[in-house]
């Protein structure tokens, strides 16, 4: 990738300060992406930069990995290569000129719903420097901030690791994007290495597992397949929603399932949804998903968000101020993966115009972000939304009024307006038809409690966030 050699209408140059921007921003995706997922998608990249670095043009393999590197990375690398450059950037990607294999060779297998024009090398253990478990040995329980949020899965998952193969078995772990689910499952691996390093351990993302099953079909190796799964000691699988509307690896995945669980060997596994909320995979899968112990991840609560940036910008080597990390923590509630990119933010924007990190800098780099905040949430679009929602009149939301058909979604709106606006307590028992502060705090516990315990009421508040986050 340093010497970004491809076919390219401008032919070959000596890129100097292009590539140099490309390979500080691949530097950057190799720390933020687990080792697996950097190896396999990130650094087989080889980049055009225009002189004026306003134009990066990325040569991908196959159209297969061009629309999942679109789709997953796109965004976060054009974040990247504007902030390192300190301008606007424009990102295209493109197929590379290359040898292009006989359709007739690949065309008896369809890659479950997309038609492979070559064997998708997603699951192959001979990616140099990518370890045969795949495992990121950063990513432990030591180095997970502990809170609230992610404590009963956390203590789930480390009772796994203590003792494989007895209860929870599957642990099936779920919550929203950036929330630290992926974290949790390396940690489990890295833990159960520690203590037993003969043992036979893999993490692969669901895509992975699909793409393995694609080529045992192209290549006839099915022998090898069962061999690679069906021998592990834990198997850590990513992102199962992605088996969704795939037949045959799901039927892969339901034998690969019962010939670890009888012979005692763990699974664990990770979703955007809990077990039933899973669309077009089959009952029986689902049913299985659901036998051992399912646990949610919630985004951060505010203690944990100050913790994490703390932790994170010393781990660059930076020191946060308290004061400024409760400011971001305010601001940037979502998940992990966002408080991560706004810390960056802030420390490239301190490193760019040599100033101490402060809340006026923060809220200088941050600009964009709490403009877009600031601009979609407000409390009067919750009590809306949360009325639409529990379909009660909007005017429910101010009056005294107290069956529970109407208090509770008023509590629902209360705790959201905490969760997702910079309103104080008072500011919203206003907004709420005058209400005392102590009635808004006491909405906001019991909702915040309840929701770690009832998975109903967890979804209803995930589609509630989701919808009003737009």
């Amino acid at each position: 990738m340093t010497e970004g050699r491809f076919n390219s209408p401008s032919g070959s140059k000596d890129w100097g300060v292009g590539q140099s921007l490309w390979q500080s921003c691949v530097d950057q995706l190799a720390q933020e992406l687990p080792e697996q997922q950097f190896n396999t998608w990130i650094k087989p990249l080889v980049a055009e930069v225009s002189d004026d670095l306003s134009k990066v043009t990325i040569l991908v393999a196959n159209r297969f990995k061009l629309d999942w590197i679109r789709a997953q990375y796109s965004h976060r690398i054009t974040s990247l290569l504007e902030v390192m450059s300190g301008q606007p950037v424009q990102l295209e990607l493109a197929l590379a000129l290359r040898d292009i294999p006989s359709r007739q060779e690949f065309s008896k297998v369809a890659m479950e719903g997309t038609l492979a024009e070559e064997p998708i090398e997603v699951g192959e253990d001979k990616s140099p420097g990518v370890p045969k478990n795949r495992l990121n040995t950063a990513l432990t329980f030591e180095s997970l901030v502990e809170g609230s949020a992610n404590r009963m899965a956390r203590a789930a998952a480390m009772h796994v690791a203590g003792m494989p193969g007895h209860l929870y078995n599957p642990l099936f772990i779920y919550g929203g994007v950036g929330l630290g689910k992926t974290h949790l499952m390396h940690a489990v691996g890295n833990k159960l290495l520690l203590d037993r390093p003969g043992a036979k351990v893999l993490y692969i993302h669901a895509e992975q597992f699909v793409s393995d099953v694609v080529k045992a079909y192209q290549r006839k190796t099915f022998e090898e397949f069962k061999d690679k799964y069906h021998s592990l000691d834990l198997l850590l699988i990513d992102d199962v929603q992605f088996f969704a509307n795939k037949e045959r690896t799901q039927e892969e995945f339901f034998n690969a399932f019962e010939a670890l669980l009888a012979k005692k060997s763990h699974i664990v596994m990770t979703s955007d949804t809990y077990p039933k909320g899973l669309s077009d995979i089959h009952e029986r899968l689902v049913s299985r998903f659901d036998s051992g112990l399912t646990v949610a991840i919630e985004p951060p609560e505010l203690e944990m968000r100050v913790a994490i940036l703390i932790n994170k910008a010393q781990v660059e080597g930076a020191d946060m101020p308290e004061e400024v990390a409760f400011f971001v923590a305010k601001n940037v509630r979502s998940n992990v993966r966002e408080l991560e990119g706004a810390l960056r933010k802030i420390l490239a924007y301190s490193r760019f115009n040599q100033k101490d990190i402060s809340i006026q800098l923060a809220r200088e780099a941050l600009r964009d972000l709490l403009s877009i905040q600031n601009r979609q949430i407000s409390v009067e679009n919750i009590q809306k939304t949360v009325a639409d929602y529990y379909k009660i009149k909007i005017a429910d939301m101010y009056s005294k009024k107290r069956p529970a058909s109407i208090a509770r979604p008023r509590q629902i709106a209360m705790y959201l307006a905490k969760e997702l606006t910079q309103k104080s307590l008072p500011e919203i028992g206003e907004l709420f038809g005058g209400r005392d502060h102590t009635t808004v705090l006491h909405a906001v516990r019991k909702i915040g409690g309840e929701r770690q315990q009832m998975t109903e009421l967890n979804q209803q508040l995930h589609v509630l966030e989701q919808t009003l986050k737009g």
